[in-house]
């Protein structure tokens, strides 16, 4: 049926304290570009690094790039891992669903006053996930799925033969939920490889983790627009009016297509409304685009040139 993922068929928010907010869940702030805040979690026992990712609302490598220094399958107990939960929203409406590719994040801005955040998985390189509007279609629970016949000839060359159509269970890539796009073949759906989330490893679609995409589902309604969007540098205003910057890694198709660096002060020109940054500003900003690390962090003091937050 679809080439690439196929399948058959109370209290006011901006009231509930820090510690209430479900998963994923931040006010959405009037004056500022900025959710959540970084912190630091300690290693457990036989706890890897993905583990703790998927604990913490994180993505594989933006746990990765984030902790450099910290084995992600053996980390010794007791190792502090910072957790990258502080966003730049991103550069587009503040409506529907946002996609951002290079980021492997997922925002929805479920009402007026609340915006969630789900790390994802986006398709990789030869399977690139395309940027666009659309929206959302028919949603189903413990889809079928058809595998693609690229894929079965690809397993049949390796001997191991694949059925046409995998039925709902603990073997769906599909996961238990799936919410087609009006994008064909192009689907925002579970996973029963939970440890991929946050990776450019499927086939163009969207994967989530299980107890993410199960939340979103009973809530998105059919025609709800999802922006796809591809923005490997962001840049925003804090509430005390510091301007803050994340920096990405660049998706493997784009290398080349755009300089990062003037990229990167073309985003800062555009938010801070000024075009040359002081000679430590741009030091750092040159540091952060070549080394991506995915944190939001602080380019330079209070500045702001301007009032409010942009539409």
């Amino acid at each position: 049926m679809l080439a690439l993922c196929t399948f058959a068929s109370g209290a006011t928010a901006t009231d509930l304290p820090d510690d209430a907010w479900p998963r994923g869940h931040h006010p959405l702030p009037e004056n500022s570009d900025l959710i959540g805040e970084n912190y630091v979690a300690r290693v457990r026992e036989r706890e890897t690094l993905v583990d703790i990712a998927r604990e913490h609302n994180v993505g594989f490598e933006e746990i990765r790039i984030a902790n450099p220094n910290v084995s992600i399958w053996a980390p010794a107990p007791g190792t502090e891992v910072l957790i990258p939960a502080r966003h730049i929203l991103p550069d587009a409406p503040r409506e529907g669903i946002v996609i951002n590719l290079s980021e492997m994040r997922l925002y929805y801005y479920s009402s007026p006053e609340v915006v969630e955040t789900y790390p994802i998985s986006v398709g990789r390189e030869e399977f690139a996930t395309p940027v666009g509007v659309t929206r959302t279609t028919v949603k189903v629970r413990d889809p079928s799925w058809s595998p693609p016949q690229s894929m079965r000839e690809e397993a049949a060359v390796r001997g191991e033969p694949t059925p046409e159509v995998v039925p709902p269970g603990p073997e769906n890539p599909l996961g238990r939920h799936a919410i087609l796009l009006d994008l064909p073949s192009y689907l925002i759906h579970g996973t029963n490889q939970p440890d991929g989330v946050g990776m450019r490893v499927s086939r163009g679609c969207i994967r989530m983790f299980p107890e993410d995409i199960e939340s979103l589902f009973d809530r998105v309604p059919a025609g709800t627009r999802v922006n796809i969007i591809d923005q490997p540098f962001k840049a925003g205003w804090s509430e005390d009016n510091v301007l803050y910057v994340q920096s990405f890694p660049q998706l493997e198709e784009n290398v080349g297509s755009l300089e990062p660096v003037r990229n990167a002060l073309d985003v800062v020109a555009l938010v801070a409304f000024e075009d040359n940054l002081n000679p430590v500003a741009y030091r750092r900003l040159r540091q952060l685009v070549e080394n991506p690390n995915g944190l939001a962090v602080p380019l330079r003091g209070p500045s702001r040139q301007s009032p409010g937050v942009p539409e």
